[in-house]
């Protein structure tokens, strides 16, 4: 299968990922609570692996050891920031109580297809350098999508969205991955797309350090403490271990 199709496959898998969100409304809020915790704490894990085993030595081996690599994943990671704090991005996980209703809504969807715009263009880079490398950026990118949508799905609802338009705004902010896929291709013949690989992990570092880290290092209770512990570690191992076998 050639990169292209890689790249639309990929792009309209994240898409259908979306559709996890509806599994809110089979699960009660208190069971809801208490799994989603260690889903984030494990999406953390496998987003600093995928940079730390992964991304960056990737970009290492194909751009040389050089200052301007770790530049890059210093403006991936900035570039985040800025787009929190325009923008106020944040994954919000049943914290409805503070939330306000549609506007909120509308805000989370924006800076949900900004993100997603910015981490196809970054997983696209990954398959044209090595299909394998493209497969394991997407793979640590849904991990973090999984728990984002469980979440923005309930914030949608419970702020006023009816569930069919909830789910398919969700559905609808996921497609610019695969616009941004797209853009990265066409670039590919006249831009080193090589230069996104650590852009994007610059990405996965912010979002696990500044975003699903605080949520999850909250939890209150020893056996709880434990759990989403063992599950960060476990996101960080199963990376480490496929760095290995890469």
């Amino acid at each position: 299968m050639s990169v292209f199709w890689w790249i639309t496959f990929s792009g309209l898998a994240m898409s259908a990922l979306a559709l996890v969100g509806s599994v809110t409304l089979l699960l009660p809020s208190r069971l809801f609570d208490r799994l989603v915790m260690p889903l984030v704490a494990l999406a953390a894990g496998s987003l600093l692996g995928g940079a730390l085993f992964h991304m960056i030595p990737a970009s290492v081996a194909v751009l040389g050891n050089l200052l301007g690599v770790y530049g890059l994943v210093a403006l991936g990671f900035v570039a985040f920031l800025v787009l929190e704090q325009f923008l106020h991005w944040h994954h919000c996980h049943r914290d409805h109580a503070v939330v306000d209703h549609r506007p909120v809504g509308y805000l989370l969807l924006t800076a949900d297809g900004l993100h997603n715009l910015l981490g196809g263009m970054g997983v696209a880079g990954a398959f044209i350098v090595d299909i394998r490398l493209g497969v394991t950026a997407w793979l640590v990118a849904a991990a973090h999508e999984v728990p984002q949508e469980l979440g923005d799905f309930g914030l949608l609802v419970h702020s006023g969205w009816r569930r069919g338009a909830a789910l398919g705004m969700n559905v609808l902010s996921a497609l610019p991955f695969l616009v941004g896929g797209y853009v990265a291709y066409g670039l590919s013949s006249s831009f080193d797309v090589a230069l996104l690989i650590p852009f994007a992990a610059g990405n996965f570092l912010y979002i696990a350090a500044a975003d699903l880290i605080p949520q999850f290092s909250g939890e209150e209770g020893a056996p709880r403490k434990v759990i989403v512990t063992a599950s960060f570690l476990a996101g960080l191992g199963i990376l480490y271990a496929l760095g290995g076998f890469a």
